[in-house]
């Protein structure tokens, strides 16, 4: 039998509910949370009842929690960014294992901290790089470390950010001010970098950048647009971002449906899109068809925060237009506070000599990262998208192709690409088995992105090239 982990969550928001709360609940002889720490009642109530968690294991703070003596396993930390260091700390402090969220900090100094704590106390610390556990990009690192590609020449990747998820995240959501969350280069792309850095093997040497704020500004705003969408926007019927058609008519949730090989999802698109009524009616009976009638799930779940606990179960689309109202996620894109960039490219030559470029923007018509690797032997073409997934190798020598890896659209497709499930399986294997030290993203591993990240956003803001030893240096 399996030893069961048992853990704590401090954080119950989407990564903490979803991803690692239904692991828990699909294996519960492997993980089991037995204590809550969230300040968002409604949250903090609907994951105690999913959990069977008594009353006294539920707190409000991680700092009531953290007061008392040890009793569980680990800790899962998925807190905003800004908010990730010092429960850390003081979870390392406990003795307890932790699994942190990406990035590890907000800044380097942070970053440091927790890695400088995790080798005074010995404990295990796991950061969320969960696209190195997917069995994509495992498939294309295996490829190169096999010599399929011959030897790495060049990397070309691209973090394609939805139209969608840019508005709901960067602009009108948590990670829209690097003031409160942390650049976009690192909140977003630090799994990029990871990548990067673990399929060339080498560490950076020098790291140029360019990319600004470009379209979601003031200046862009329609002519007496007002500040929220629902109260009279004269282009409503015409605006790609206007409110409710991204959280009543989840518009984003049907074109991901439609851009799957898979025809039942393309038949439920259509029955969301144009036949909501018959929708409703068949909603009664059949779960699913309730879900897909009355979206809870992302993007939707984060306009519910705060409320009272009365209104935390009403999705209907009345409910939903009051929220836009008053909701930040109801504002107009033109009229936020945001400031973090919504395109941006960075250069990096390694010390091996291989070079890679990471494009990032915000306009995508499909969520999805593509990459294109040129090595002396072969050319290796990916697309991860969340409507389906596909590898091709292509033979300079024979000039033909090879499909390595393909997957479609899954039920399950917010998930990173199966990558959830396979971090925290890998995780709770270094607790549980002593022939594995450490985490295949330990903190000391995964600092090597989050320099990335920070030597990207000075260089695009003093405009220079960023030599990766003098930064180094500077930190010491």
């Amino acid at each position: 039998m399996e030893k069961q982990i048992t853990a704590i969550l401090i954080g119950a928001g989407n990564r903490g509910m979803t991803a690692y709360g239904n692991y828990a609940l699909r294996y519960p002889n492997k993980l089991n949370f037995i204590a809550v720490a969230e300040p968002i009642t409604y949250r903090r109530d609907k994951f105690a009842k999913l959990h069977n968690i008594p009353l006294e294991r539920c707190y409000d703070s991680w700092e009531s929690m953290l007061r008392e003596d040890k009793f569980a396993d680990v800790v899962f930390i998925c807190t905003q960014d800004q908010m990730h260091v010092e429960p850390c700390l003081k979870a390392l402090e406990k003795e307890y294992d932790v699994l942190l969220e990406k990035p590890m900090a907000h800044t380097l100094e942070g970053c440091y901290k927790i890695i400088d704590r995790v080798k005074k106390t010995g404990r295990i610390l796991g950061v969320c790089h969960v696209l190195r556990y997917t069995a994509f990009f495992s498939t294309i690192k295996n490829a190169i470390r096999e010599g399929s590609l011959g030897n790495l020449i060049n990397i070309s990747h691209r973090e394609n950010v939805s139209w969608y998820h840019m508005a709901h995240s960067f602009v009108r959501g948590n990670w829209r001010n690097a003031n409160e969350s942390s650049p976009m280069i690192l909140a977003k792309c630090c799994h990029d970098l990871d990548l990067l850095y673990w399929m060339v093997e080498a560490l950076p040497k020098k790291i140029s950048s360019f990319g600004s704020l470009l379209h979601f500004k003031s200046i862009n705003a329609p002519k007496n647009s007002p500040d929220y969408c629902v109260e009279g926007c004269p282009i409503e019927d015409t605006c790609l971002y206007y409110a409710p058609r991204i959280y009543i008519d989840i518009v984003p949730i049907t074109q991901i449906l439609e851009k799957s090989d898979i025809k039942m999802f393309k038949f439920l698109a259509n029955l969301r899109k144009k036949h909501k009524k018959t929708l409703a009616i068949l909603s009664r009976p059949i779960k699913l068809l309730q879900s897909l009638r009355y979206w809870r799930d992302w993007p939707v779940e984060p306009l519910y925060s705060g409320l009272p606990e009365e209104a935390s179960e009403d999705y209907s689309d009345e409910t939903k237009m009051r929220i836009l109202r008053t909701s930040p996620y109801g504002r107009c894109v033109y009229k936020c506070d945001n400031n973090v960039i919504d395109h941006q490219v960075v250069n990096i030559e390694f010390e091996n000599n291989v070079t890679a470029n990471l494009i990032v923007h915000g306009f995508s018509e499909r969520e999805g990262r593509t990459m294109r690797i040129d090595g002396t032997k072969a050319t290796l073409i990916g697309e991860f998208f969340d409507s389906g997934q596909k590898i091709t190798i292509y033979d300079h020598f024979t000039g033909t192709s090879k499909v390595i890896f393909s997957e479609k659209l899954s039920i399950d497709y917010s998930s990173h690409g199966g990558g959830d499930f396979s971090l925290i399986d890998s995780f709770l294997e270094t607790l549980t088995n002593p022939e594995k030290s450490k985490p295949l993203t330990s903190g000391e591993e995964t600092i090597e992105s989050h320099l990335m990240a920070f030597a990207a956003n000075k260089a695009r803001e003093k405009n220079s090239v960023i030599e990766m030893d003098e930064f180094r240096m500077k930190l010491v």
